[in-house]
C-alpha cells in the first residue's frame, strides 16, 4: 500500500523520459511510480490536487541559513534613508542591552544614505555598547570606538568602516554564538525556505571565513537533525580556512584537511558535508569584487580576500585533498584567479568528477566562458542580485560590462551547468521570483539588465531543480520526479510555463513535501 498518492495534478517531472504526469505515488519517503503504475494502487492518503502543478522541490544551492535566521530577529535600520533615523534605531537597540554588551544591527547599505556612517556618529548613540552594524552584502561592517579599541592596530578601517578580512577581525571578537541560538536561527530560516517551495539547500560556509558563527557550527545542524527539527535537507560547505596542514601518508597526497580527514560526501540524506567554500574576492554591493578594470567613475578595482598566491594554493590543496570546491568569485579578476587555480589543480591530479563550482560568477567576460566549459566548472548564480540591485550594479559596471553580469544564456550556450541560488539573506530568496528574472532580465524598476542573457522558463526551472541536484551531487536522488527518487516536491497554484512571464514570481506555493510529507508534518 502506498503512503500517499497525489492525483488530478499537472506534474512536471523534469525527466525527459516521462516529462508530464497526472498521478504520483509515494512510499517510505520515495517516489514509487507515476500515472498508470500507481493510479489503481491503494493508498493510506489520496490527495486530489484539482489540477495544481507539481514540480521537483526547488534546490537553493547557496544560502546562509544561520545568518538569515539571526537577521530575522535582529533590529534593522532598513529602509531608513536619513542618518538621523539610522542613529535613532541604533540608539534604541543599544538602550535595551547591558553596558558593554554587543548590539547587532542589520539592514545597513551605504547606498541608501549616500555615504557610510562614521565611528563618531555611532559613538553618539552607542551608550557604551559594542555596536556591530552588518552590511547587507555580508562583506563589510561599521562599528564605533568601543569596538575599534579592541582591534589590533594593524587592522585597517576607514573611520569605523571595515571590509572583508578587516570585518572578519571584528567578527572574531563577537564570536561564538551558542549552538542552541544557531539551531533556532537555522530552523527559522529553513521554514521560510519551505514556504517558498525549497526542499534542499547548500549552506555556503560554516565554521570560519567571513560568515561562520562558531568553530563548532556543524554541531548546531546536528542538534537540529537529532531533535527532528531540521525543516529541509541541508548540505554544509566547510569554510576554506577550517582546513589545517595534516601529516597524512605521502601516498595520499593530502596537504590540508579537516580533523579526521572529513571531506565532501560525509553524512546522510538530511545532513551532509558538501563542498569546501573558498573566498577569492568581495562583493559588488560593497565595491570589493575584484575586477580587471576599475568600477565605473571610480579609481579602484576591488580586492582579494588574501594574497592571490595563498588563495590559489588553498584551492589546489583542497582539490588534492578530495574536496569538491565552491570558489566565491564575483569579479572577473577573481574568476581568472579561480579558473587558473582549478586548472592547475586538475593538471596535478585529474578529477573529472569533482564538479567544482564558482559561486556567484558575477562578472564573467566573454573569453572566460569557454574556460568554464573546458574545466567542467558549474556557475552558481544569484538572479535576485540583478532583480534587486541591478540598476546600481549596471551603473558601476558601465554599459560595456553590464551585459556580462550574472549570465544565463552565455553559460548555457557554452555548455556550462547553470545553477540557481539566492545567497539569502543578502536579498529575496524566492526561487519563483528568481526564475521570473532569469526569463525577463529586468530589475525591479523595469530596467533591462543584459537582455541577451535571458533563458527560457524550462531552462530557469532546471537551474533550480536538475542543475541544483547536479551541483550538490544529489542527481541520483533529487532534481527530477521519477521512481526511486526522494519524494521532495512543490505544489504550485499555476504552471510557470503557462502563465504570462510577469506572473511567475507571484504563483502561490500551495504545499511543499520533503520525504513525502508536508512541512507541517512532524518529522
Amino acid at each position: 500500500m502506498l503512503c500517499t498518492r497525489l492525483t488530478n495534478a499537472r506534474i512536471l517531472t523534469m525527466d525527459p523520459d516521462h516529462p508530464v504526469a497526472h498521478d504520483l505515488g509515494i512510499w517510505r519517503g520515495r517516489i514509487f511510480g507515476l500515472d498508470e503504475a500507481v493510479t489503481h494502487l491503494p493508498a493510506r492518503e489520496v490527495v486530489d490536487l484539482h489540477g495544481a502543478t507539481v514540480l521537483p522541490g526547488f534546490i537553493d544551492s547557496h544560502v546562509h541559513l544561520a545568518w538569515a535566521g539571526l537577521q530575522a530577529t535582529t533590529p534593522s535600520i532598513a529602509p531608513c534613508t536619513r542618518v538621523e533615523d539610522v542613529l535613532a534605531v541604533i540608539g534604541e537597540a543599544a538602550s535595551r542591552q547591558a553596558p558593554g554588551a554587543w548590539v547587532d544591527v542589520a539592514g545597513y547599505d551605504q547606498r541608501a544614505l549616500g555615504r557610510h556612517l562614521t565611528a563618531a556618529e555611532i559613538d553618539r548613540v552607542a551608550q557604551g555598547r559594542r555596536i556591530f552594524l552588518m552590511h547587507d552584502s555580508g562583506h563589510a561592517c561599521v562599528v564605533g570606538s568601543t569596538v575599534l579599541d579592541l582591534l589590533p592596530p594593524e587592522v585597517p578601517h576607514q573611520d569605523g568602516f571595515l571590509a572583508e578580512s578587516a570585518m572578519s577581525a571584528v567578527r572574531r571578537l563577537r564570536l561564538p554564538y551558542s549552538q542552541e541560538e544557531l539551531a533556532d536561527a537555522i530552523e527559522r530560516a529553513g521554514r521560510t525556505c519551505l514556504a517558498e517551495g525549497i526542499t534542499a539547500c547548500a549552506e555556503a560556509g560554516i565554521g570560519g571565513g567571513l560568515l561562520g558563527h562558531s568553530p563548532v557550527e556543524l554541531g548546531a545542524y546536528q542538534l537540529l537533525r537529532d531533535q527532528g527539527r531540521l525543516p529541509l535537507r541541508v548540505q554544509l560547505m566547510a569554510a576554506g580556512d577550517t582546513l589545517r596542514p595534516r601529516a597524512s601518508h605521502r601516498d595520499d597526497g593530502i596537504p590540508r584537511a579537516l580533523d579526521l580527514g572529513l571531506r565532501t560526501g560525509f553524512g546522510d540524506d538530511w545532513l551532509s558535508l558538501g563542498a569546501l567554500k573558498i573566498y577569492t574576492d568581495g562583493g559588488m554591493m560593497a565595491r570589493t569584487a575584484a575586477l580587471t578594470e576599475p568600477y565605473e567613475g571610480m579609481s579602484h578595482t576591488g580586492q582579494f580576500q588574501d594574497d592571490p598566491g595563498r588563495i590559489a594554493d588553498l584551492i589546489v590543496d583542497g582539490h588534492l585533498a578530495g574536496w569538491q570546491l565552491a570558489v566565491h568569485a564575483i569579479g572577473d579578476r577573481a574568476a581568472d584567479l579561480a579558473l587558473d587555480a582549478l586548472e592547475r589543480a586538475q593538471r596535478l591530479r585529474p578529477r573529472p568528477t569533482a564538479r567544482h563550482r564558482v559561486e556567484h560568477a558575477g562578472l564573467i567576460r566573454p573569453d572566460q566562458l569557454p574556460r568554464f566549459a573546458r574545466l567542467g566548472v558549474s556557475a552558481v548564480v544569484q538572479p535576485h542580485f540583478l532583480r534587486s540591485f541591478g540598476d546600481d550594479y549596471a551603473d558601476v559596471m558601465g554599459e560595456r560590462r553590464a551585459p556580462w553580469m550574472y549570465r544565463g544564456r552565455g553559460f548555457l550556450d557554452h555548455g556550462v551547468t547553470l545553477v540557481g541560488s539566492s545567497d539569502r539573506p543578502v536579498t529575496d530568496g524566492s526561487p519563483l521570483r528568481a526564475i521570473q528574472f532569469m526569463v525577463e532580465r529586468t530589475s525591479l524598476s523595469g530596467r533591462p539588465i543584459g537582455p541577451a542573457e535571458a533563458v527560457t522558463v524550462d531552462e530557469a526551472l532546471r537551474a533550480y531543480t536538475v542543475a541544483g541536484a547536479y551541483a550538490c551531487h544529489w542527481d541520483d536522488s533529487a532534481g527530477v520526479l521519477a521512481p526511486g527518487r526522494r519524494a521532495d516536491l512543490v505544489v504550485l497554484g499555476d504552471d510557470p510555463r503557462a502563465v504570462d512571464t510577469s506572473r511567475i514570481g507571484d504563483i502561490e506555493v500551495v504545499a511543499t513535501y520533503v520525504d513525502g510529507r508536508t512541512g507541517k508534518d512532524e518529522r
